[in-house]
């Protein structure tokens, strides 16, 4: 599924251009869904967080009991070695991905050393940092580590956010902010989320229910390092109504101001939301000062 353009493809040892075909008709992952995949992002000539990406791949498919076939290290190389084919100021969105070839005696059980691997280049642009969106609640939410594996980028937790996502839209949102089992908001159904309130920024603590991504973290000391006090905390609902601004932290955009959160509103733009557009800048400031 193309959504940018210029795609790129490494597979079985090299690069392709355009969008090829990996996965066979029998392969496990078509089959039952063992896909595990990551996201990093390139811009203004800048990959930043690419081996941490690369290592959290890793990392998924082993909880998806897929055996990884690229060390971190080998795995930046090749990322580096498709990205030198962009212009420098192309916005590129890079998908490394797993997925099980096959399984045991029932076809259940993924083997052993049986794994796919491509790698996924696309020109996205950045959104313009005045972009905002909205969210509204719904009736959809995030499973426990029992029901599903939260414990890895899976493609087979997604359709549940598309859910989310398609129930949102049908009420005039752009996005759902999303509970956990027991109520407490977990994160929005595409990216985690943070909430400012007096000057402190808040956002759900981890729970198991949700993975605290690359770009959040990466958020959390770059605030910190500026003083700002950042809580990971049990937040409902009613915390999010009662805050003053609300964004959303993921990998494909870095951060995303939120305007409006079903009848409550939120300041956008202009002095609206300081803290917001702070971190934006911050997370700019700090990828511009790490090694290209």
């Amino acid at each position: 599924m193309a959504t940018g353009t210029n795609i790129r493809t490494y597979f079985e040892g090299t690069w392709h251009n355009g969008d090829l075909s990996v996965m066979k008709a029998a392969d496990h992952g078509a089959w039952l869904g063992t896909t595990v995949f990551d996201g990093a992002r390139l811009f203004d000539g800048l990959a930043p967080d690419l081996e941490a990406h690369c290592a959290r791949i890793n990392r998924s498919a082993r909880a998806l009991m897929i055996t990884p076939t690229v060390e971190t290290a080998k795995m930046v190389e090749i990322v580096r070695e498709g990205l030198a084919q962009y212009p420098r100021d192309a916005a590129v969105y890079i998908r490394p991905m797993y997925w099980a070839l096959a399984g045991d005696e029932l076809g259940i059980v993924p083997l052993k050393d049986a794994t796919g691997f491509a790698i996924s280049l696309e020109q996205i642009p950045m959104v313009p940092p005045e972009a905002a969106s909205t969210l509204t609640r719904t009736r959809f939410r995030r499973p426990v580590l029992e029901d599903n594996v939260v414990n890895a980028k899976a493609g087979c937790l997604y359709p549940n956010n598309a859910r989310m996502m398609a129930e949102a839209r049908s009420k005039g949102f752009g996005n759902a902010l999303v509970a956990d089992a027991i109520g407490n908001v977990a994160e929005s159904a595409s990216a985690n989320v943070f909430m400012v309130k007096d000057g402190e920024v808040f956002t759900p603590v981890p729970n198991g229910t949700f993975l605290a991504g690359i770009t959040r973290a990466r958020h959390m000391v770059n605030m910190r390092a500026e003083g700002l006090k950042v809580h990971e905390a049990v937040l409902s609902f009613e915390d999010f109504h009662a805050a003053d601004e609300v964004f959303l932290s993921g990998n494909m955009m870095k951060v995303t101001p939120i305007k409006a959160f079903d009848d409550t509103t939120y300041r956008v733009g202009g002095n609206g939301n300081p803290v917001t557009q702070r971190v934006r800048e911050m997370y700019w400031d700090w990828a511009a000062s790490e090694p290209a």
